[in-house]
């Protein structure tokens, strides 16, 4: 699943979600190995600092994946910038806690539109650029794209989606040069885990995961395997390697992600509980300071 090695030296990479995490750590990744780094996302304070630490080479744009004429803007003040566009990284994403029937249906649909339409809006402004460059794409999809466990349907939907929208896009763009990437990454230690794992519901489950599942994954480690895989411009980016056996294997595994009956019945209750403490709004918002980010936005545009 890799390709021959792609010098990245003076390539220009897009990464959506860049203020932190996931897309600020291959950011700086990538910086070190020579790239141009364009970081998009909503939080100008954090681009700000994650661009200086990737030196010259960068630059920053506030906008919302959610908003096609903010991205377009993006997408061109990068090309502007950089004198086009070679990678581009659809790592944006949120993630709301709660079962089908708790959840609050404004988190899912936000989830819809951020992770796997956010996605979309991206690859569509950037391809034009890609098409010409004979690019690359990485689409960053989840280990929940493969394993489907209670309590995150609109995340596991959302990455489901992305994963499937890869697939197709890596199709039928293969005869124009381009080749597409889908990444996925089981418990990675981000903000937006560690806030998912505190959420008063679905953190008390953490410790009933099994151990094989429940170590995490540092950042750097993941940011790594990004950076190699834009270099290889591979098909599948896999953190932590085992679960590979997991993708090749899903229908059968999918039976590995099942949670006790009496664990999904406590899960119901305390989903219940944190409704009837915090309302549906606040118990399923989505969680972390890039989640606070996207439902500000959201906020501020009503």
């Amino acid at each position: 699943m890799a390709g021959a090695r792609w010098n990245l030296e003076g390539r220009t990479v897009l990464i959506t979600g860049a203020a932190r995490g996931i897309g600020a750590e291959s950011a700086r990744r990538l910086a070190a190995r020579g790239a141009n780094v364009s970081l998009v996302g909503l939080e100008p304070q954090a681009l700000q600092r994650v661009a200086a630490q990737c030196g010259p080479r960068a630059a920053w744009h506030e906008a919302d994946v959610r908003d096609a004429l903010e991205l377009e803007a993006a997408v061109e003040a990068t090309a502007g910038r950089f004198g086009g566009i070679d990678a581009v990284i659809a790592n944006a994403g949120i993630g709301p806690m709660g079962t089908v029937r708790s959840i609050d249906p404004a988190a899912f649909e936000a989830t819809i539109d951020v992770n796997l339409l956010g996605a979309w809006r991206t690859i569509r402004a950037c391809l034009p650029q890609l098409i010409e460059r004979r690019g690359y794409v990485l689409v960053v999809a989840s280990g929940s794209a493969a394993t489907h466990v209670p309590g995150m349907a609109a995340y596991a939907a959302s990455k489901a989606g992305v994963e499937a929208l890869a697939n197709c896009l890596r199709e039928e763009v293969r005869h124009l040069g381009v080749d597409v990437g889908c990444a996925y990454f089981l418990f990675v230690d981000t903000d937006l885990v560690a806030a998912a794992d505190s959420h008063p519901a679905l953190g008390a489950m953490a410790d009933r995961r099994p151990p094989l599942i429940r170590k995490k994954h540092s950042v750097g480690k993941v940011a790594e395997a990004v950076a190699r895989g834009l270099e290889e411009r591979r098909t599948w980016i896999v953190v932590p390697g085992w679960f590979r056996a997991v993708l090749l294997l899903r229908g059968p595994l999918q039976r590995f992600a099942r949670s006790p009956r009496d664990a999904a019945s406590d899960l119901d209750a305390r989903f219940q509980e944190d409704i009837a403490n915090r309302g549906a709004e606040g118990a399923s918002a989505p969680v972390g300071p890039g989640g606070r980010a996207a439902t500000e936005r959201a906020a501020n545009r009503l």
